[in-house]
């Protein structure tokens, strides 16, 4: 499965660290962040990450900026995603299974790393249970 990850320079450390992480689990990652702890506009790096989602070159997405809420509304501009800012593991577990979520989105600077990677592998994991939640996901896109 391929994943893609985009970050600002906030979400640097943390993007190394979770692309070590899904590598050793065998996934191909597509990295579209930034690979300094310079300052940089996080919508360079999340509309390419999104892209690429929302055209199924990845299968999922991962997003990292100081807050997340940036990365999330820039994420969230593109009609085909989902992207969920989640800063514990019930939110990240929730918003796979009534959201069908294909963007995790993290807040770098309100949680640990240890916390982010147990995020991945969350999100990552959880299916989406439909049912009852597929109506009301097929209603969150605008588009005509």
């Amino acid at each position: 499965m391929t994943i893609a990850i985009g970050n600002d320079h906030a979400g640097t450390e943390y993007k190394f660290e979770i692309i070590k992480y899904l590598e050793n689990q065998g996934y191909t990652v597509l990295n579209f962040g930034t690979n300094t702890n310079d300052s940089m506009d996080y919508p360079d790096a999340i509309h390419p990450t999104a892209d690429a989602v929302e055209s199924g070159k990845a299968a999922l997405g991962i997003i990292l900026c100081g807050s997340g809420n940036g990365a999330q509304m820039t994420a969230n501009k593109h009609q085909g995603i989902r992207a969920a800012l989640c800063w514990n593991k019930e939110l990240v577990e929730l918003t796979r299974q009534h959201n069908n979520a294909n963007i995790l989105t993290i807040p770098a600077r309100f949680v640990s790393l240890q916390q982010a990677l147990s995020f991945v592998d969350i999100f990552l994991s959880t299916e989406f249970e439909g049912g009852r939640h597929e109506n009301r996901v097929n209603k969150i896109s605008c588009a005509g």
